[in-house]
């Protein structure tokens, strides 16, 4: 069975971690990365969620895709050079990754976005485009590799298409 990188942080978004990774468990197996782990990691509501590895005992080889929930679960991420080098090396390989809300932060720190289109929520909008990207106020854009999406309300379009391609 493929395997899935979901990542997890402090202060995730239940909706973007809970939708995909129910959804995910239909076809795949899908491992929750945190920083570190075997750790539990709470998000916005309260709701916590365990890691099942860490970011620095993993490889994007090992893996068929990446989703990167939002919330303010992203600024911490990027704060751990290894979450950091695992996104980089994904997008290195050109493996799908899925990212939604906030989760554009990891993006823009990791990965190079010059000339490439992107969404996300509104207020993170300048960080992607300074760190490059083209972004539209679309439900889900397609680049390349690169799946994003603004909200939990473009859940459903950004699962489609990111299923698609990890099936392509």
């Amino acid at each position: 069975m493929k395997k899935i990188a979901l990542l997890l942080e402090n202060l995730f978004d239940e909706q973007e971690v809970i939708y995909p990774f129910h959804r995910l468990r239909e076809d795949y197996e899908v491992h929750l990365i945190g920083t570190k782990k075997d750790t539990v990691y709470t998000s916005k509501a309260g709701f916590q969620m365990r890691s099942t590895h860490g970011s620095d005992e993993v490889k994007a080889e090992d893996y068929a895709g990446l989703f990167i929930p939002g919330g303010f679960s992203p600024d911490f991420m990027r704060r751990s050079e290894a979450t950091r080098q695992l996104v980089k090396h994904f997008d290195d390989l050109k493996k799908p990754i899925a990212a939604i809300c906030h989760g554009g932060w990891m993006l823009a720190s990791c990965c190079d976005l010059k000339g490439r289109e992107v969404t996300s929520f509104f207020s993170i909008r300048d960080d992607l485009v300074h760190a490059g990207a083209r972004w539209l106020d679309q439900e889900t854009v397609i680049s390349g590799n690169l799946l994003t999406g603004r909200t939990p309300l473009d859940l459903p379009a950004l699962m489609k298409a990111f299923l698609a391609a990890l099936d392509s």
